[in-house]
């Protein structure tokens, strides 16, 4: 027998059947087929094969030594497909959610996904910057992400999708013995001839650097050099006291010990948010995820721009 190629599991299926029942009527009624159709399919499948896999009289039908070597291999294969179509057919694979860090507002988003489709298991992740995890997207080891599309390069863009979900009013976070702690709001006029850390440095988060520098630019604002990466509070609350340099962040960075968090004004300064994912993703989280982000924009009006705020000229990706 020579060596198949690609074998339809339809055939094998036309075939086992018929090896089975060793009577082409049943074995068509039982497949819902024509029995010209099953006839049809076998002849198919021992052309493709090089062999002849039955033997017909008119009092009976047998497999030939030939069909008999094929039967455990196609029961196998036919096993081996209908679990793959199972594992499809029930709850998809885990929708696997970047949320760039704990506490931010991204987490709210994925909260309510959870409500709308509780039947989808949606993870979180943390991989703080979105050019970095758009890497993993790309690479297949995460789903989504929030952030800056905008940001990111232009081959990167044209491989994703994206939803915009909130223009995110930016601040400043301040040693609390800092000089400007004591404002309730921060204009930006008194940050000229500070070093505000924007994540210089970081390759995972060059979208938010560039960010910053198009707001620093002509302000007399400069970006910190790099400095560790620090992961949970206790590390930035270390690298804020060893440095002293402030540190530029959204109206919603979780609170960190001994340090505060200010708003930016004059003008506010907004980070566009977007969620984004690998071009032709089919997933219901994915649905959900996006149902949610659009419901809460429209509740608490992300999608406003506050009267003179700055956004990065020419920025892709933002609403008409």
């Amino acid at each position: 027998m020579p060596a198949p190629h690609d074998v339809e599991p339809r055939l094998l299926r036309a075939f086992t059947a018929a090896a089975e029942e060793l009577h082409f009527t049943r074995a068509a009624a039982r497949l819902y087929l024509a029995q010209q159709a099953l006839s049809r399919d076998i002849r198919r499948l021992e052309r493709e094969l090089g062999a002849e896999l039955f033997v017909r009289t008119t009092r009976q039908v047998a497999l030939t030594p030939d069909g008999e070597r094929l039967l455990p291999y196609a029961r196998r294969v036919l096993a081996a497909h209908d679990e793959l179509t199972e594992a499809f057919r029930s709850a998809p694979r885990p929708l696997l959610v970047d949320l760039n860090s704990p506490d931010l507002v991204q987490e709210r988003v994925l909260l309510r996904a959870r409500e709308l489709a509780p039947e989808q298991e949606l993870m979180a992740r943390y991989e703080s910057g979105l050019t970095g995890a758009v890497q993993s997207i790309l690479a297949g080891r995460l789903d989504t992400s929030f952030g800056r599309y905008g940001g990111l390069d232009a081959r990167l863009r044209a491989r994703l999708d994206s939803q915009f979900v909130r223009y995110e009013p930016m601040a400043v976070v301040l040693p609390e013995d800092h000089p400007l702690a004591g404002l309730p709001e921060v204009p930006l006029a008194r940050l000229a001839g500070e070093r505000i850390y924007a994540g210089a440095g970081n390759d995972r988060t060059p979208e938010w650097t560039d960010l910053a520098a198009r707001l620093f630019a002509g302000r007399g604002i400069e970006i910190a050099p790099p400095a560790p990466l620090a992961v949970g509070h206790e590390e930035f609350r270390r690298i804020m006291a060893k440095h002293r340099h402030p540190v530029l962040a959204v109206v919603d960075f979780p609170p960190m010990p001994g340090c505060v968090l200010r708003p930016l004004v004059d003008p506010v300064p907004l980070s566009p948010v977007s969620l984004v994912w690998r071009k032709g993703l089919r997933h219901p989280g994915l649905d959900a995820l996006r149902r949610a982000a659009a419901e809460l924009g429209a509740r608490e009006g992300w999608l406003v721009r506050p009267p003179g705020a700055w956004l990065p000229e020419g920025e892709p990706g933002l609403p008409a």
